[in-house]
């Protein structure tokens, strides 16, 4: 019988539920918590985890739980867990650590202790006294403790899972490609409708947009952390691939649009959407927000326009909104999505928003402003 191990997906603070989403519609049973959702599956759903989560930061393997409120108690309980079956007497294995309202306070001390139990565990396991060459595969560790109680984990991820591989330029400031995905899975788009993002910038948002209107596994083109792991079956690589390849739909008509006013930024989208296989799929052009108009129907617009943080950009930046405000409401069938950090944003833009989320953008406190379509039947 398959290992089953105990996982979770990690996801930025207010995006949480999304993921759990996600992981449900994978056929996971996704308990979600704060900053992270849990689930288990076996090594075969790791590498399926990671190659279809659209959203999520990372997905980790929980190693093991437990309190501990003494240095000797969370030696102990590290060294307590099997990490033979995720280590060899090899393996890199630096360890990360975080601390939050714990008697274990210091966290470069966490750390060190942590690395020793696994390293005393190791050398017992091994039948190693010598020091351990840490010249062998990879494996990022972490010790969280909140509360007094400690999570140990092993990423399985590598590079963040925003890092979908088809990003060939970035030009200023780009939504994560996890983030943006979220965005358009928080509007109410679905593939048969128009999709505009008016401010594309490096075309992040319309990318995403056509990934997930193709049913295309965001993934798919990278590799990840844990399929360098000897313990990981290397056949799994290629066949959760190919299933998840044998579910694209190709052949579904997209109608996605991304404006900017800069030329430059409309290329870098260009070639990013190349790189992602869509160059088909979605149309980039310069064009200005205010010049923009349409007779189709039921579209969505998702917009992630300048926020002004920097000094004498707001003005700017409240111009555009207006201007959007102006141009939007002759669209009463389209729903628009928009998210900026400015509070004022609907006093800028002339109506007071449907609904409002609060999310994070990094670090950054941003609002999704959401004004929805009445939809016509076609």
């Amino acid at each position: 019988m398959e290992k089953t191990y105990h996982l979770m997906a990690t996801a930025a603070a207010g995006l949480e539920a999304l993921v759990g989403k996600e992981l449900d519609r994978l056929g996971y049973d996704a308990q979600v918590e704060n900053y992270r959702v849990r689930f288990d599956g076996t090594a075969r759903d790791i590498l399926n985890a990671n190659i279809w989560l659209r959203t999520a930061d990372r997905v980790k393997i929980i190693v093991g739980e437990f309190e501990a409120t003494t240095f000797d108690a969370l030696f102990e309980g590290v060294k307590a867990l099997p990490w033979e079956d995720y280590l060899n007497y090899d393996s890199e294995f630096p360890v990360a650590g975080r601390s939050k309202k714990s008697e274990l306070f210091s966290v470069p001390d966490v750390q060190a202790i942590t690395k020793k139990a696994i390293v005393n565990r190791l050398q017992d396991a091994y039948h190693i006294r010598t020091r351990l060459p840490e010249n062998g595969y990879f494996a990022q560790l972490e010790v969280m403790i909140e509360k007094d109680h400690v999570i140990v984990t092993l990423d399985t991820t590598g590079p963040s899972l925003f890092k979908r591989g088809y990003r060939v330029n970035k030009g200023g400031a780009p939504l994560k490609e996890n983030f943006a995905a979220a965005l358009v899975l928080l509007t109410n788009w679905h593939p048969d409708r128009p999709f505009v993002d008016p401010t594309t910038g490096s075309g992040t948002l319309a990318i995403e947009a056509a990934l997930i209107g193709r049913n295309i596994a965001p993934g798919l083109i990278r590799d990840f952390d844990i399929e360098q792991m000897d313990w990981f079956d290397k056949s799994l690589s290629d066949s959760v691939r190919d299933a998840a390849e044998a579910q694209a739909d190709y052949d579904r008509k997209l109608d996605i649009q991304g404006f900017d006013i800069d030329e430059n930024m409309v290329q870098i989208a260009i070639e990013n959407a190349k790189h992602a296989g869509l160059g088909q799929d979605i149309v980039f052009k310069q064009l200005a927000a205010k010049d923009w108009t349409t007779e189709k129907q039921n579209g969505v617009i998702v917009a992630n326009p300048p926020y002004g943080e920097r000094l004498g950009e707001l003005d700017a930046a409240r111009e555009l909104y207006a201007q959007m405000g102006a141009v939007y409401r002759q669209l009463p069938t389209w729903s628009k999505y928009i998210l900026t950090s400015d509070l004022a944003f609907e006093e800028a833009y002339g109506e007071k928003a449907t609904k409002r989320r609060k999310l994070y953008n990094g670090a950054l406190r941003v609002d999704y402003f959401q004004y929805w379509g009445k939809r016509i039947k076609s």
